[in-house]
């Protein structure tokens, strides 16, 4: 018979029930229909009516962990039947992109071939949200894969890997079926994720929150963004009267830069560069490769390109997470000397062309031919010339669009915890961090209806984005350390697991597991270490300073003397100190400064330090100034 019960798309076979909790099933059926629901784990039989609107709601309870089960669900002259249900514990999994990142796609994490082989964890499972904003409030979750799956080597490769080395390592000492909800956007903003109601109460937002409620037509940003791109245009010295002048086999580039790639740009050539950059190399086409069709590879671009060969245009991507592949036609591939010009737009953050340089090259057949190494550059346009780009009111990063579409759906939908990765769009501004993010934790557990709700996040790893740009990550990082204060919170440190060439680092395994470690010893009771050392306070004896921590069991170097300390005197002038071990304390003095008053540690985007402790965890860096 035709369907008429609709539920919420996280209700599907293979799911994972909070265990212990009262759970909260609301459907839509005809008007004045009985609805019956049984549950196999406790054979009970739950029957309620729906309302004159068609709304129906269950309420059943669940038991400690276990499984599998079954619940059907009939009425409305239909059957519904979920299987292999599990009970155990359900977790949130959220932020941008290095919470994003999957095992494969996009994101090919270390030994992502073998990982994704031995991902054999039927008590796992998986629900993946769609990217989706909502001006308002939103009871639909949008999901991939009819719901939810079991984890497998089938379902693994583009699921978040950080969830995914979190949940098992929860696992493997808890033996708790484990339900991974993702609902992460990559290069989102942290108010993003937060509710209309706490947004409304931080000035910060208003101007911004006022243009959501708005709700303008997509028509209404078309048309912005059209004449910015146009406008963009007329002001790109690769282009005249729209012909791409740069792109051209004869130009003469001779007094262009040249610098290697793969790489990112704004980190290797301009610092905190957005905009467009025009890059050329020349190739030489052997005979036998004459009258063949080539496939030419450029690997991962930020954001935006367009490709021409010998100035002719063969293809253009949109997007960071893609891969650029583009067939030049044979007609164009004759022996001898060829340019390859890409222009590349980037609109923030890192930029350029990037990735692993095995995904540079030209091929035919099986004989491939590489790319990586110098091309020549030169700037188009520099944004920072140019008026701000429009935003679209359907676009990810405004105020409350992506809790109201991807995490509101899930408030009635109890939960254990939620694990956070984010805060890369948010580092040139850290000041408003510091309220932002312990607001959207209450915002959460407000919402949850769960004050103690666990909150586990990644503090921002290791990276350098050039000179003119040393601190706003460390300025991030202090932001997310204070969040600290907050009850049932904690924080991996992940300053030396990053990579000073790549924002998306591709150690996730250590990142999934120090979020678990803390799970296991927060949430799950277990004796186990789960923090390097974190600052506590300071104490001056003349021209010595001794700094305490918190978990200063057995604190020490990794390896050598300790490094990354510095201090200043009255004059805030920071220098490099003589640091050593004495009673779990770590004691400071500089020859440069005689009456020492502040101390940084690790204070730098992509600092060089160790101090550690018996966990083997990094410290967390800090600064006892506010300059």
């Amino acid at each position: 018979m035709e369907a008429k019960i609709t539920l919420p798309a996280y209700f599907s076979s293979n799911m994972v029930l909070q265990q212990n909790a009262e759970i909260t099933l609301k459907g839509k059926a005809s008007p004045t229909n009985q609805i019956m629901l049984v549950t196999s784990w406790d054979q009970k039989k739950y029957t309620t009516w729906t309302d004159q609107a068609g709304d129906f709601k269950i309420k059943i309870k669940t038991r400690s962990y276990g499984g599998p089960y079954l619940m059907a669900l009939s009425g409305d002259g239909m059957a519904i039947k979920f299987e292999n249900i599990m009970i155990g514990d359900v977790w949130m999994c959220s932020g941008q992109s290095n919470m994003e990142m999957p095992l494969a796609g996009w994101g090919k994490i270390n030994h992502y071939e073998r990982e994704i082989a031995e991902a054999n964890y039927p008590n796992i499972r998986l629900l993946q949200m769609v990217h989706t904003t909502s001006n308002f409030p939103s009871n639909e979750a949008v999901v991939q894969n009819a719901g939810w799956n079991v984890c497998s080597p089938t379902s693994i490769p583009e699921f978040s890997a950080t969830a995914y080395f979190f949940a098992r390592e929860v696992y493997k000492h808890t033996g708790i079926p484990i339900g991974l909800i993702h609902s992460s956007w990559g290069g989102t903003v942290a108010e993003a994720w937060t509710s209309p109601e706490t947004i409304a109460k931080i000035s910060d937002f208003q101007v911004a929150l006022n243009n959501v409620r708005k709700n303008d037509s997509e028509d209404v940003y078309l048309n912005q963004i059209s004449a910015w791109n146009k406008e963009l245009n007329q002001l790109d010295k690769g282009l005249k009267g729209g012909a791409a002048i740069w792109a051209k086999a004869g130009l003469d580039d001779a007094n262009w830069k040249q610098m290697n790639l793969p790489a990112f740009f704004d980190l290797n050539e301009k610092p905190n560069f957005d905009g467009v950059v025009w890059f050329r190399k020349k190739v030489n086409i052997p005979q036998y490769w004459a009258n063949q069709d080539l496939t030419l590879s450029l690997g991962t671009i930020d954001d935006n390109d367009v490709t021409y060969f010998d100035g002719k245009e063969i293809g253009s991507t949109k997007g960071y997470d893609r891969e650029r592949r583009y067939i030049i036609p044979k007609s164009q591939i004759t022996a001898g000397e060829h340019v390859i010009t890409v222009k590349v737009f980037d609109g923030g953050g890192g930029g350029g062309i990037y990735g692993n340089a095995d995904n540079f090259y030209l091929q035919v057949g099986n004989q491939k031919q590489d790319l990586s190494g110098l091309w020549k550059y030169n700037i188009g346009v520099d944004l920072k010339d140019f008026k701000p780009m429009p935003q679209p009111n359907n676009g990810p990063n405004r105020p409350t669009v992506l809790y109201n579409a991807m995490i509101h759906p899930f408030i009635s939908f109890p939960i254990k915890g939620v694990i956070w990765y984010q805060g890369e769009s948010n580092a040139g501004r850290a000041k408003q961090y510091q309220t932002l993010f312990p607001s959207l934790i209450n915002d959460w557990r407000e919402k949850w209806n769960k004050p103690s709700l666990p909150f586990y996040f990644v503090q921002l790893a290791n990276y350098t984005r050039g000179e003119g740009d040393e601190t706003s990550w460390a300025l991030l990082r202090e932001a997310q350390l204070k969040t600290l204060q907050l009850s049932n919170t904690g924080m991996v440190t992940s300053i030396d697991i990053g990579d000073a060439a790549d924002i998306h680092p591709k150690n996730k395994q250590d990142v999934g597991k120090r979020l678990a470690l803390i799970a296991l010893a927060k949430t799950y009771g277990k004796s186990i270490y789960f923090s390097g050392p974190v600052f506590q306070s300071i104490s001056v004896d003349k021209s010595e300073i001794t700094v305490r921590f918190k978990y200063n069991t057995d604190i020490k170097a990794t390896s050598g003397t300790l490094t990354g300390f510095t201090v200043a005197g009255p004059d805030q002038k920071f220098y490099p100190s003589n640091a050593v071990i004495k009673d779990g304390n770590v004691v400071l003095t500089s020859p440069n400064v005689s009456n020492p008053v502040a101390v940084r540690y690790a204070w730098a985007n992509n600092p060089v330090a160790n101090l550690t402790n018996s966990s083997g965890l990094p410290a967390s860096p800090f600064r006892t100034d506010t300059w």
